[in-house]
């Protein structure tokens, strides 16, 4: 058995799907407007987390090193808690700024 073929794709000219036959790997026909559909969902995909600050504004990051054995315990806790890192650390700043 002939051993398949890698394709290597390269950027073009834009083709008119409408116009020229591509089926995808399931042999279904990829349309401008299917094409577009995918787009999308892709550039929604590619946007990032959600803003923490408010819609179309941008969460500022805060950074601080700490000893390894803290950042341990911290993702340790975060494991157990089925949370992440930065999310106990939200709370734990809220915490202790309220107090």
């Amino acid at each position: 058995m002939a051993k398949k073929q890698r394709v290597k794709y390269v950027w073009g000219q834009d083709v008119d799907l409408n116009k020229t036959i591509v089926l995808d790997k399931q042999g279904n026909r990829l349309t401008n407007a299917r094409a577009e559909k995918i787009s999308q969902e892709i550039i929604k995909q590619a946007t990032g987390r959600p803003s923490l600050t408010g819609p179309r504004k941008v969460s500022p990051e805060i950074k601080a090193r700490v000893p390894q054995k803290l950042k341990v315990r911290l993702e340790r806790e975060a494991r157990r808690r089925g949370e992440t890192p930065s999310v106990l650390i939200r709370e734990a700043l809220e915490s202790f700024l309220s107090a």
